[in-house]
């Protein structure tokens, strides 16, 4: 028998297609990388019996990145990174993807790929095919080894439908995904390089941990700083508007509208405003009444879906992208990245209507529409991707919560009103003359609503009143006045007027859309305003100014346009991989160098914006050097600078900075630091010089002391290292000394933490080893709280091992550990003491007793 793997793109996207492939007659387990299950049948494949794999990867399983040397920031000059090496490396090595795919291979003759339907779904259909290249049976890069399934709703009719049509993948277009990568990589990591390290520098109040420059990135932020600049220099205007009122036949006051609208020149608005109140009467000319409809919308495609959801459901678009996609993987909506708003010719429009007719929230309509016959939606764009967004099962508020519910009730209401009538009404133009000034009265009867009976929030009110009127009547008018206004400053971009601006600018694609304008969200370039409005901020504006002065192309929407044009040429096979890319870059470094040179000028409005370090930030602990006070910068990414050096110190983020007992590093004099999450989370002794410059060479910047291997000093990884960490590779469990009286063992290389002798007075840690490898620890207790056995105030001992501390130490903080911890091999080795050196390191060997085997388990 035939051995098939299937891959699809996320694992819940896998359950539910072995689900329906198998006809819900399959085996499930969980993958080896804890991430992904495989589910397992036995079906026919072309012709043949054959044994089915069905399981998943999350997303992209490799990502383009730089070779490890040029991932330095001090060492590399950016404008290296245009021409330097890269690579492909594994999205999330936690989760071992390629071992993974390439072990469920072993022994297959087939593939068949269910990845997304689009060019990032044929870029990862590559990268599945080269984690199993060399472990399944046959060239996978064969059109008889390799399928891929193409299908736009996870319904039975469609993934049927799709494994009886199966296609090959479309190497084009992913390539053109590969292009748009590296250009993406370069191309933002050399600018965003070059601008973080000379701006951060400089000033103290840039609250920005990166300055971050990307190609499309830049130009989205570049529509919401023009808005801005438009509302800036807004200077408003007065006018006047000529203001009179006709009284109808049932004694009703009428307001007229103005033929002129209104008047910039207060003497002129005058004069007519006299000739008006010369008369007590005007005369109708004309009573024109006409039907007219307005259109059902055309279907729905992805940037009118994101329109909506951030204009009418206040959802942003990033949000509203992710909630369509677990809608879609429910088998609720269809494949919600599409550009087209045509439905193919053998679209069931019918059967997905009726899917509908009992639902509660529009049987009504439903069964109407069905009754009356379908109307044939209105011709939209092919763009040859994929059918528009629908509703492909139906759905009730108990199924769904929340946001959930909204987006789906709008999808649903969206393709119903496509299927309904245009909506039909009487439009009357009543024309009056006073004193040959023209004025008019406008008014709106409904006669069909049609689609907008669906559409609730289309619909435009009440029937407005039109007085009833007849050509030649001679009617009163009254309140003839003059009122004055002032012109009003456009408002601040809203989302969905960005998404539309992006779109018609050809700035990234419909799945890139959201991510961009969530990226100046979050980067602090603008902020989000009621109304789902963006606001920019000063650093965005002084961004934007910036590179206005020195290139304004580089803000411009006109490069990116260009560059998605070639990257479309590549997925079409109509240009050449490698020619796209070299032009691109080539165009690119040159800006990049003319940039470099002439960043004074951007420098000059970071100058006006922002305040230098030296007048920044509070006094906090004392300089190693100079031994006066070093300036506590609080704005990301927080650090210490010293007016007086001039120099600057990085600090460890997202945590509190606090001196550690006016304590001085035995190397540089400096005082010594301590960063905490809290009493629940990480914390570690630093000291600013070190942790910046590494005094010895195992120890890497950005490390502290946890991490030092000081012969003596107190604070270091030799002196307070106890084993070392079973949840990572090369970490160490250290006592941590800022921790008492709430004691605690954390790794120094990951999260890992374990809580013990709460209250205890002091903890030593001896240079012996118990038999597990830990070396073993004195506590003491004062003896009003002592917690060891018969109050005893001292007690020595192993803290995994030993029966007294059992109930003195927690489990840790992490997941329970897959497999022993190494012993503990600091030290000597690296230049310390022996009892922490090759000697110390004994195996762990087998557990002698209960408690040492709960150890085993327990670290």
């Amino acid at each position: 028998m035939k051995n098939v793997l299937m891959v699809a793109e996320k694992p819940s996207l896998a359950a539910s297609l072995a689900n329906i492939l198998s006809n819900g007659k399959h085996s499930s387990r969980k993958g080896f990388n804890g991430a992904c299950s495989v589910h397992e049948w036995k079906d026919y494949f072309m012709g043949s019996p054959a044994n089915f794999k069905m399981t998943s990867v999350c997303g992209h399983v490799l990502g383009v990145d730089f070779i490890s040397k040029y991932n330095n920031w001090d060492r590399v000059d950016p404008v290296e990174l245009f021409s330097c090496p890269i690579e492909k490396k594994e999205t999330t090595p936690k989760l071992k993807m390629p071992a993974f795919l390439a072990k469920e291979s072993e022994g297959c003759e087939n593939l068949v790929l269910w990845l997304d339907c689009d060019k990032e779904g044929e870029n990862i259909c590559f990268e599945v095919m080269a984690s199993v290249a060399k472990s399944m049976n046959g060239n996978v890069y064969s059109d008889s080894v390799t399928y891929r399934a193409k299908f736009s709703a996870i319904t039975e009719k469609d993934i049927k439908a799709a494994f009886k049509n199966l296609t090959q993948p479309n190497e084009n277009e992913a390539k053109s995904v590969d292009a748009r990568q590296e250009l993406d990589l370069r191309i933002g990591c050399a600018f965003t390089r070059f601008q973080t390290k000379f701006f951060q520098g400089k000033y103290g109040d840039l609250d920005a941990t990166l300055i971050s420059y990307g190609p499309c990135q830049t130009p989205t932020l570049g529509f919401c700083v023009q808005r801005h600049d438009e509302i800036q220099s807004f200077k408003p205007e007065t006018y006047w508007v000529v203001q009179v009122s006709a009284v109808a036949k049932d004694n009703q006051d009428v307001p007229l509208e103005w033929e002129r609208v209104r008047s910039f020149d207060k003497d002129v608005a005058n004069m007519f405003l006299g000739l008006i109140k010369q008369e007590k009467q005007g005369r109708v000319v004309s009573v024109v009444s006409k039907e007219k409809s307005k259109p059902r919308p055309i279907a729905l495609n992805t940037v009118e879906l994101m329109r909506v959801a951030s204009s009418g459901l206040g959802m942003g678009p990033q949000h509203a992208m992710q909630i369509a996609e677990k809608l879609y993987i429910q088998g609720y909506i269809s494949y919600p990245r599409t550009e087209t708003t045509k439905y193919p010719e053998n679209f069931d429009l019918s059967g997905t209507l009726k899917q509908q007719a009992n639902n509660p929230e529009w049987s009504k309509e439903v069964k109407a529409i069905l009754d009356q016959g379908i109307n044939r939606p209105k011709s939209g764009h092919d763009a040859g991707d994929h059918p528009p967004i629908t509703p492909m099962k139906t759905a009730t508020r108990n199924d769904l919560d929340g946001d959930a519910w909204k987006l789906y009730d709008y999808i649903t209401r969206h393709f119903i009103g496509t299927l309904a009538r245009d909506c039909r009404f009487l439009s009357t133009v009543i024309k009056i003359i006073i004193n040959k000034e023209v004025f008019y009265i406008t008014g709106k009867t409904l006669i069909d609503p049609g689609y907008i009976e669906i559409m609730t929030w289309q619909a435009f009110g009440k029937n407005e009143i039109v007085p009833n009127f007849s050509e030649n009547d001679l009617v009163p008018i009254q309140n003839a006045r003059l009122t004055e206004h002032q012109t009003a400053p456009p408002d601040y971009l809203t989302e969905a007027e960005l998404i539309t601006l992006m779109e018609k600018h050809g700035i990234g694609t419909d799945a890139s859309i959201p991510v961009h304008i969530n990226n100046i969200s979050q980067r602090n370039y603008v902020t989000v305003t009621p109304g789902r409005k963006l606001k920019p901020t000063t650093l965005g504006i002084v961004l934007v100014h910036g590179y206005q002065k020195i290139d304004a192309e580089l803000v411009l929407p006109t490069m990116r346009s260009a560059v998605e044009e070639q990257l479309n040429l590549i997925a079409a096979g109509k240009a050449n991989f490698n020619a796209v890319l070299k032009h691109t870059m080539d165009v690119f470094k040159l800006k990049f160098q003319f940039f470099v040179k002439n960043i004074d000028g951007m420098d000059q409005l970071f100058e006006v914006s922002f305040s230098p370090l030296s007048a920044s930030g509070k006094a906090h602990s004392r300089c190693g050097k100079c031994r006066r006070y070093l300036k506590y910068i609080q704005a990301k990414p927080t650090r210490l600078h010293c007016p007086h050096c001039d120099e600057t110190y990085n600090l460890p983020q997202n945590g509190t900075v606090k001196l550690f007992r006016e304590l001085k590093c035995p190397l540089d004099d400096f005082e010594l630091l301590c960063w905490t999450t809290g009493n629940k989370g990480r914390s570690f002794v630093f000291c600013p010089y070190c942790y910046n410059n590494p005094p010895f060479k195992d120890m890497k910047k950005g490390n502290g002391c946890n991490s030092c291997t000081h012969p003596t000093c107190a604070y270091s990884l030799n002196t307070n290292g106890v084993i070392n960490c079973a949840e990572c590779e090369y970490g160490i469990l250290v006592l941590d000394p800022s921790s008492g009286p709430k004691w605690k063992l954390g790794c120094n290389r990951c999260d890992t933490i374990i809580n013990l002798f709460e209250d205890a007075q002091k903890i030593s840690i001896f240079e012996e080893n118990c038999d597990c490898g830990a070396q073993l620890v004195n506590v003491e207790y004062r003896s009003e709280k002592s917690k060891l056995p018969n109050r005893a105030t001292e007690m020595k001992g192993c803290v995994f091992c030993s029966v007294e501390f059992s109930k003195l130490v927690d489990r840790p903080k992490m997941a329970v550990v897959s497999r022993p911890p190494r012993p503990f091999r600091g030290g000597k080795a690296a230049g310390g003491r022996g009892g922490r050196g090759a000697g110390g390191g004994r195996g762990r060997g087998k557990p002698k007793d209960k408690m040492a085997q709960l150890a085993a388990y327990f670290v």
